[in-house]
């Protein structure tokens, strides 16, 4: 296990009802709230209004920014980042999935330094090598999730789509942390199955990248992310099926929270390729993220894992999956097929092509996804360097 530093200052309520605090936690936070949603769902569940009740119960003072759009854009954040400055808001509530809570994150880094949020991701996707400098300063944050899939709600980083290049990448830093994140399993009631299904591989991909190619000795984050796998496999069919079913929607959504947590991944010292390799996927052609991780994991299995950490499939194979062969290879194969069926009980088993994806695009992806999820190193880190070759061959795999 490589040496780490966790830093986990997320103040989490989790129950169904606890939505009825918003309104008290948010008097701890300011005066006065952007409260960043999406176009309509949060709208058309009520959900919107009885959060503004609750808000107007404690007298605090409120302005509404719900331009918030799948895949969300650094046009739109620095809308609401300028609708912050202009009304004197000095902290923000996130009212919605990974997409909001990812905008509030960056509207309330922007709001505060004035800068464009373009600004910040330039060390990453504009062709300069190097990391990311972490954002220090943000204002404070309350994040309210409606969907379990990208546990957003307890980590310090936000993922943006600059629309104008198509550039999908990620900002991050001690001061995205969310001050206070309630999670009230309730409110995931009325996701559809199609977006169940899909925050479902969303969380299974943020479990299985750091797990299948960590460093050696993490036996305890290995243990937390094979029992949370198990969990999300076991309960995502009833969610999908019974969207009411409270004991698999509050599993779904502390696995979420979980997952990709400093508990699960610190100390393994890996990246999350898959999620490199997707980005330019949801950033040119706004697919859903979950559902491109879907369509392009198990061709990473097959072509890359199976050869490099047939060991470590095989381990998730027997451990999630209930795979009974002995053998490592045997054993890796039938995860593989484990997770394929999973997927096709779901109902997730489209093809890039169905989004009009061809084979003359894959080159510029693969070149996008290295130069992006690789900081211009030439490579994509993985469980060896991926070259863009590997990458357009996983590609090609999932026409």
């Amino acid at each position: 296990m490589l040496p780490f530093e966790l830093s986990f200052p997320t103040r989490i309520w989790f129950g169904t009802g606890e939505i009825a605090r918003a309104g008290q936690e948010a008097k701890s936070l300011g005066q006065k709230a952007l409260l960043v949603t999406g176009g309509s769902s949060a709208k058309r569940t009520g959900l919107l209004d009885r959060v503004q009740a609750f808000l107007n119960e404690q007298q605090i003072p409120h302005v509404l920014f719900d331009k918030i759009e799948p895949n969300p854009r650094t046009s739109t954040v620095d809308q609401g980042a300028s609708l912050a400055r202009e009304h004197g808001c000095d902290f923000i509530i996130a009212l919605g999935g990974g997409s909001v809570m990812d905008a509030s994150k960056a509207i309330a880094a922007a709001a505060l330094s004035g800068r464009p949020i373009y600004d910040y991701m330039r060390g990453n996707p504009s062709g300069t090598a190097g990391e990311l400098v972490p954002v220090q300063e943000a204002l404070p944050l309350m994040a309210i999730p409606t969907v379990a899939a990208t546990g957003s709600e307890a980590n310090n980083i936000s993922v943006l789509t600059h629309w104008d290049t198509h550039e999908k990448s990620s900002i991050n830093g001690p001061a995205l942390y969310p001050r206070v994140a309630i999670l009230d399993p309730a409110l995931t009631y009325t996701v559809p199955a199609h977006v169940t299904a899909e925050a479902c591989a969303d969380i299974f991909a943020h479990m299985f990248e750091s797990y299948l190619i960590s460093a050696p000795g993490t036996y305890v984050q290995d243990g937390i992310t094979e029992s949370l796998i198990r969990l999300v496999v076991e309960h995502s069919l009833t969610a999908i099926r019974q969207p009411d079913h409270e004991e698999a929607r509050a599993t779904l959504l502390w696995a979420s929270t979980l997952g990709i947590s400093p508990f699960a991944i610190g100390g393994r010292g890996a990246g999350m390729p898959l999620h490199q390799i997707e980005h330019p996927l949801s950033g040119h052609y706004d697919m859903a993220h979950g559902r491109g991780l879907a369509i392009l994991s198990l061709p990473y299995f097959e072509q890359i894992l199976l050869q490099d950490r047939p060991e470590r499939l095989a381990q998730m194979g027997r451990e999630c999956f209930g795979v009974s062969e002995t053998g490592e290879l045997a054993a890796a194969l039938a995860a593989i097929k484990a997770v394929q069926r999973w997927y096709e009980a779901m109902g997730i088993t489209q093809r890039l092509s169905d989004f009009g994806i061809d084979k003359n695009a894959l080159p510029k992806l693969a070149r996008e996804s290295i130069l992006i999820g690789g900081r211009g190193a030439g490579h994509l880190p993985s469980s060896r360097p991926l070259s863009g070759q590997d990458v357009i061959s996983i590609y090609e795999a999932c026409l």
